[in-house]
């Protein structure tokens, strides 16, 4: 059985914009949400499908915040990356403001992954996929310069959203 796994390595110094980006290591294509705050406005916004073994840029420009939030999902294999930080989805392309009250303003509640950028001003995160059995979650970075890797979250059950 095959388990996905998410890493999260900051932009290199030498890199040219300083946008938050995504690199597919997998071999599945995968769906891929966001979520941050920027002053007092929670946003979530997809989906970015992203091909096998490709990267693509989610959000341009400095980024606006040190924590920013991620929810994806395998379409090929099933399993998805998911967190405790809920966030309004659908199944179709959205940009959604605010948090709360998701099902009753007629939208999903998803669980989002905590990605902590350390505030630098541009962060990529690399989904990897590891010969595992049943979990899904974060696999730490290598160690980084007064980084500490983020520990794996508990096995989850493997998901089969998409659009």
């Amino acid at each position: 059985m095959l388990a996905l796994a998410a890493g999260l390595l900051p932009l290199s110094v030498q890199s040219a914009s300083a946008d938050f980006r995504l690199c597919n290591r997998t071999q599945s294509r995968v769906g891929v949400a966001v979520g941050y705050k920027e002053n007092d406005t929670w946003t979530s916004e997809g989906w970015w499908n992203i091909a096998a073994n490709s990267c693509e840029t989610l959000l341009r420009g400095d980024l606006v915040a040190r924590f920013y939030y991620l929810y994806a999902v395998d379409y090929d294999q099933g399993g998805e990356w998911t967190g405790r930080a809920f966030m309004c989805t659908r199944d179709k392309e959205f940009t959604i403001r605010g948090t709360q009250d998701c099902l009753a303003r007629g939208f999903d509640r998803t669980g989002f992954l905590e990605v902590d950028t350390k505030e630098q001003r541009g962060w990529t995160v690399q989904l990897t996929e590891m010969n595992q059995t049943g979990q899904v979650g974060i696999l730490p970075p290598p160690p980084l310069p007064g980084g500490i890797p983020m520990p794996p979250p508990p096995p989850l059950p493997r998901g089969n959203r998409g659009p």
